[in-house]
């Protein structure tokens, strides 16, 4: 097994405890790599370096074109290294080939659109009420950014936080799921080659709890974003207040995608398929509630089942297979919970329902595309998040009733509305609370677009012209050109 080693500093480095523990493929459920298992000495040797990069060497002195530059050459790198890391992400996390490729293929985007945006961060002169007075506004950086990454998709959550982060002139340290290590550190040698200065960009790998509260603690970062689950972003909140550091958190989502009866139930059934059982439903944005008008709802649901009952499952290095396996065993026991939970809460199994038995799937960690019918909004299935193939039809009478029902969760990340109503359309996209609305369409995301969530989803956006002001701190200068009056009162 390939034995990786954490990047800090510009250097390649064994953890400090001595230790390393073994990443799992989910499609043998078997080791194929050896991961370091980082503590609290490597963080703060990370932050360490990030801060000295910060404040010394050739990072400060850069000007935002170069930056941008160094930026770009980095895009550049991906996309030539694009089906190399690609299958790497496949091996440590079961997405589909197809996926990861387009993902990979995409991610240099993000270095090209906020490289370009480095050097057009403007401030304003401000017309101000005080005589004598030239006053202005300049955006700076924060200083050490600590990126926390999610195991579902790797390299495109690191480039949300890394590229608006290294356009606003900051220094990091990112900090990936245990479970998915391997390509961060693989693409660290593009970080190398694309010559950005020792210590602008680190990675320290081992567990959360004993890596995490390290991180966020640490006296020296001056900001936090993280995406996860909501009850991890809670405490890392918490974390990040004793030092009032600045937080960015993209947390879970229950999202609804609702369906009205004059949708196209064809092109409604195939976005219900891409909402919960793409990537295995392992995506914050998963429409795991499908709502769906009383008048169509059979015929939908009939359409649906039939659909669903045809997914081929299997190896996802296979360019027709359509569902891999969950991602790591916790994730693959917590699926299978639900499943039973649902069942005693009165659900009705209308598909699926059990781990994937198919001569296929091996000894990988598959859960069969699960439906559950007769669902009523309160129970558990509908409220919790399970980042898994399990899908809840809930009806729902008219539109006052279908704001109802999508409204009352604890999430607000995203939503999908299917109809051919565009007054309707613009009604339900202005009242249901999320941060995120398709319309007869679902899973879409760009480098151009803000994403992010209301109510427990989270705080700030990603993506988008608005994620590089998650990354600066605005400056008020104040030039007199008179003199000084009378000097104790407020002017």
């Amino acid at each position: 097994m390939k034995k990786y080693q954490m990047y800090i500093g510009g250097k390649w480095e064994d953890p400090a405890s001595g230790e390393w523990f073994e990443t799992l493929n989910p499609y043998t459920a078997e080791p194929w790599a050896l991961i370091p298992r980082g503590n609290a000495e490597d963080a703060a040797r990370a932050v360490q370096a990030a801060h000295r990069a910060m404040h010394v060497g050739p990072w400060p002195k850069l000007n935002a074109t170069q930056r941008g530059a160094l930026m770009r050459k980095l895009g550049d790198l991906i996309a030539a290294n694009a089906e190399r890391l690609a299958e790497i992400e496949v091996k440590d996390n079961g997405k589909l080939i197809s996926e990861m490729r387009g993902q990979l293929n995409y991610i240099p985007q993000w270095y090209y659109y906020f490289g370009g945006l480095a050097d057009k961060i403007q401030g304003s002169v401000i017309p101000i009420d005080k005589p004598n007075m030239f006053t202005y506004t300049k955006h700076e950086p924060m200083g050490v950014v600590v990126g926390i990454i999610p195991w579902n998709s790797p390299l495109m959550l690191v480039a949300w936080k890394l590229a608006p982060a290294l356009a606003a002139g900051n220094t990091l340290v990112l900090k990936p799921s245990e479970f998915t290590s391997a390509s961060l550190l693989e693409m660290m040698s593009l970080v190398e080659e694309a010559g950005f200065p020792p210590g602008v960009i680190n990675v320290v790998t081992g567990l959360g709890n004993e890596v995490g509260p390290a991180l966020v603690e640490h006296p020296q970062v001056a900001k936090v974003a993280f995406t996860g689950s909501d009850a991890t972003g809670q405490k890392i909140y918490e974390g990040a207040a004793r030092g009032l550091k600045r937080v960015s958190l993209e947390l879970g989502g229950k999202s609804p995608n609702i369906v009205f009866d004059d949708a196209n139930l064809d092109n409604a059934v195939n976005g219900a398929i891409a909402g919960i059982f793409a990537a295995v439903g392992q995506a914050c944005i998963a429409g795991s509630r499908m709502l769906v008008q009383e008048s169509v709802h059979d015929a939908f649901v009939e359409k649906l089942l039939k659909a669903a009952s045809t997914i081929k499952m299997g190896d996802p290095m296979r360019d027709d297979t359509q569902v891999g396996p969950v991602a790591n065993l916790p994730q693959f026991d917590k699926v299978l919970a639900y499943m039973e939970i649902a069942r005693k809460d009165g659900a009705h199994l209308a598909l699926g329902g059990d781990r994937a038995r198919r001569p296929e799937c091996g000894k990988g960690l598959f859960v069969e595309p699960t439906v559950f019918t007769g669902v009523r909004n309160n129970m558990r299935i509908a409220q919790e998040e399970v980042f898994g193939p399990i899908l809840s039809v809930i009806p729902f009478r008219d539109e006052e009733d279908a704001i109802e029902i999508g409204n009352d969760i604890l999430f607000g990340l995203a939503a999908g509305v299917w109809t051919q109503n565009m007054q309707r359309a613009h009604v339900m996209a202005d009242r249901l609370k999320a941060g995120m609305v398709w319309v007869n369409t679902y899973r879409m995301v760009s480098y151009m677009a803000p994403f992010g969530g209301y109510k427990r989803s989270g705080l700030g956006r990603e993506n988008g012209i608005e994620a590089i002001n998650e990354y600066m701190q605005p400056k008020t200068v104040w030039m007199s050109s008179g003199d000084e009056p009378y000097p104790f009162v407020l002017r």
